[in-house]
């Protein structure tokens, strides 16, 4: 349904969500687990709620997302599913093989009160899980957060169930990537081992969710992040959390079990989140940063340069996770362009906060929210409108509607390719991301130009 009908009159609603710019925990939940090498993410509750969980991955991806469900029935909802979870952990390592299960719950499993945890000790003690076979669990509630805190709460899972220590250093860093996509997983890996540090990077969907087509269809894809690194996480020299949303439980809670002392920073979007990155990894592994990454600095900069006339002045309404619109806002703003509507589906009052810190000293006025929604933004679209949306597939009805240039960011993209193989983090993603958005621009000037003013170079 477009939503040219959509009205200016702005009310608040505590309520009703209209198109929310979220999605639910347990797809978050779901994606991290796809990251563990050798792992079955189980859904614990109906099969309606795990078919969609793994619809939205696979139609966001284009890869077969695999998945087991605990196939609640109506006596499962009034008697608890613990029946039905011990017969899956069961069935699933005598048929399927995995070395671990991640089992995330739904919002029945958790309004009925099961106890995962008691649950899967009772498997154990049952002899269900095989020597040297794992279950890990985390508690997601769709009826709370979102997607990013869903993939937050599983990571943080991993991160305590696995991670011990010896006493001795592994000469590693821990490097939580957040909800990104596996090419972003794949430039930070990139990056971090070309600074001359060796990473653990969990959970890790590179070469899982983009890997090449054989011809052979592998249930347990060779990328992933092993148990024997998850379990070398607790000798690393730091972790470094990238996102505060979906990254910082995880690394503080190394620093709590283990002490392993971490950084929770931005995601390495744009410049200035790059160079804090780059600087952060410098600093904490004493080491100096090489040609090459200083070298795909200054093209970034020599796009922004050549091109900041496109930029300047633009307007742009913004909707996407909370931990990938605090550096975009503060890329945008850098290269003088103008974010004035801003929307998150995640909460979080410190959102609003630190996006206000970094549009206060713009010449207009800033909208924000954290758990809006994306009929909010369309509203304040109509009251001001903007020369740029930024947003997922759900942004395509309002860049059609408001006849709006569009790019494609976040979660989920179901209409393009490329998200999972094109990274936009690091400064090889600004790059990227700076091409789309002159793409954008561009091809609307052109579109609009008159004869005249219609240039073979820009």
């Amino acid at each position: 349904m477009l939503l040219r009908h959509t009205n200016e009159e702005i009310k608040p609603r505590r309520s009703l969500t209209v198109n929310p710019a979220k999605t639910c925990q347990p797809i978050g939940a779901m994606y991290a687990s796809l990251g563990i090498h050798n792992c079955l993410p189980h859904s614990h509750g109906s099969q309606g709620c795990c078919a969609y969980h793994r619809s939205a991955l696979t139609r966001h991806f284009r890869e077969p997302v695999m998945a087991a469900t605990s196939s609640f029935t109506e006596g499962s909802s009034v008697f608890g599913g613990q029946a039905n979870l011990v017969q899956a952990i069961d069935t699933i390592f005598t048929t399927y093989e995995p070395d671990i299960i991640a089992v995330h719950t739904t919002c029945l499993s958790e309004t009925i009160g099961d106890d995962v945890n008691q649950i899967a000790n009772k498997a154990v003690a049952d002899g269900k899980v095989p020597k040297g076979k794992h279950v890990i669990h985390t508690s997601t509630p769709s009826y709370v957060g979102s997607h990013v805190t869903g993939f937050a709460n599983m990571t943080k899972a991993m991160a305590m169930y696995f991670s011990k220590s010896t006493g001795t250093s592994n000469g590693k860093f821990n490097i939580i990537p957040g909800y990104v996509e596996p090419s972003d997983m794949s430039e930070i890996k990139r990056v971090v081992k070309e600074m001359g540090i060796k990473p653990i990077l969990f959970p890790d969907t590179s070469n899982v969710l983009n890997g090449p087509q054989t011809g052979k269809y592998k249930m347990y894809p060779d990328g992933g992040v092993t148990a024997e690194e998850l379990r070398s996480a607790g000798d690393s020299i730091a972790t470094i959390a990238l996102g505060p949303t979906a990254s910082g439980d995880a690394a503080r809670a190394l620093d709590t079990k283990w002490k392993v002392p971490c950084v929770v920073g931005d995601l390495p979007i744009g410049l200035a989140a790059t160079d804090r990155f780059i600087d952060g990894l410098r600093t904490a592994a004493g080491v100096s940063v090489p040609d090459s990454i200083t070298r795909e600095r200054g093209q970034l900069l020599d796009i922004i340069t050549d091109m900041h006339q496109y930029f300047y002045g633009k307007k742009v309404a913004l909707a996407g996770d909370p931990d990938h619109l605090i550096p975009l806002v503060e890329f945008l703003v850098s290269i003088d362009m103008l974010p004035v509507h801003i929307v998150t589906g995640t909460p979080g009052k410190a959102f609003e906060k630190r996006i206000g810190e970094l549009t206060a000293h713009l010449p207009c006025k800033v909208n924000v929210k954290a758990g809006g929604d994306l009929f909010q933004l369309h509203q304040w679209i109509k009251n001001e409108p903007v020369d740029l949306l930024m947003a997922n597939t759900y942004g395509k009805y309002m860049a059609k509607d408001d006849d709006i240039p569009y790019v494609r960011m976040g979660f989920p993209i179901l209409d393009r390719v490329g998200h999972s193989y094109f990274p936009t983090v690091c400064y090889k993603g600004g790059m990227r991301l700076l091409e789309k958005i002159l793409d954008a621009l561009l091809d609307r000037m052109d579109r609009d130009a008159p004869e005249e003013r219609f240039e073979l170079v820009m």
